[in-house]
């Protein structure tokens, strides 16, 4: 009799609705050997038009990863190779997960240094903006960071604050740690030298987004402040309408220190600020025309 994972070639995103995983951290094998060509293929285009991208676009720190790694760019990665390079760095490793896995296993996965990273691969149609998080947007987009620790011990650290909160039941925190970990591990922008370039790993997996972080004129860009990042509401599914803007990569470092229990604490009863919204404390940037998005809006408010 078939298991679960046998029945998952490792390109198909899965259903977890009904889905009972076998393990009770969630993990899969991720079933290297069922690639095909044209997936590996698939991985080969996303590479090459992503490092081509991101010169003058990705921080420094960035592509200093994908050199230093370094990360297999002809084929999907082998996920056990791939986690003896980085375990070698920064102790590391990364873990398959059949898709987007519960917040609580997620983040207890982050916070003992394992990134689970789903399996498949977007489709041919979905190469330049891929809604959900796939193998490319997973390991291209977040691994070359963590070879190091300033955003290793970050992220390890969001996991260790967001399971300690779910075993409090402290649903608020868990809110405020899921926004920051959004607005940075996943779409964080930061000041260098020559400008402002992008760390996030859905900017950097998608050539989409980092055209349009980068070069509209549509998104607000602001500079961050922990306190306004957790008051923010987000949407994973599209585009931003408000980037954060570090200062510096080190500004991490006092980010992961943060007593989120009681900054939560004096947030309590202080609205939240809604996509798009700027208020009058922000150090904008950018001021976004938001164009993209009030386009999409007649089209929302039919369906």
């Amino acid at each position: 009799m078939s298991s679960q994972k046998d029945l998952i070639a490792p390109a198909d995103p899965v259903n977890l609705e009904n889905y009972q995983p076998e393990r009770p951290d969630w993990t899969i094998d991720q079933g290297w050997e069922r690639y095909t060509e044209q997936e590996h293929a698939t991985w080969r285009t996303l590479y090459q038009r992503m490092t081509k991208l991101m010169k003058g676009r990705a921080c420094e720190l960035f592509e200093r990863g994908i050199r230093e790694l370094p990360m297999d760019s002809d084929q999907i990665p082998n996920f056990v190779e791939l986690s003896e390079r980085l375990h070698k760095h920064s102790g590391w490793t990364v873990v398959a997960v059949p898709g987007l896995v519960p917040d609580h296993i997620f983040f207890e996965h982050l916070a003992n240094r394992r990134f689970p990273s789903g399996c498949y691969i977007r489709r041919p149609h979905e190469m330049d903006y891929q809604e959900y998080p796939d193998v490319f947007h997973d390991i291209f987009g977040h691994i070359p960071l963590l070879m190091y620790p300033l955003m290793g011990d970050f992220i390890q650290s969001c996991g260790q604050a967001a399971v300690k909160a779910h075993q409090l039941k402290q649903d608020d925190v868990l809110e405020r740690i899921a926004r920051l970990y959004w607005y940075i591990v996943e779409v964080g922008l930061v000041q260098e030298e020559d400008g402002i370039r992008s760390f996030g790993a859905a900017i950097a997996s998608s050539e989409k987004e980092i055209l349009f972080a980068l070069e509209n004129p549509s998104p607000n860009l602001v500079k961050f402040d922990a306190k306004r990042v957790m008051r923010s509401e987000f949407w994973i599914y599209d585009l931003q309408q408000t980037y954060f803007v570090l200062k510096d990569m080190n500004e991490l470092i006092r980010i992961a220190h943060l007593n989120l229990d009681a900054m939560t604490a004096e947030l309590k009863g202080i609205p939240d600020i809604e996509l798009g919204d700027l208020v009058s404390e922000d150090h904008v940037l950018q001021r976004g025309t938001l164009h993209y998005h009030e386009q999409k809006q007649p089209q929302a408010t039919a369906a």
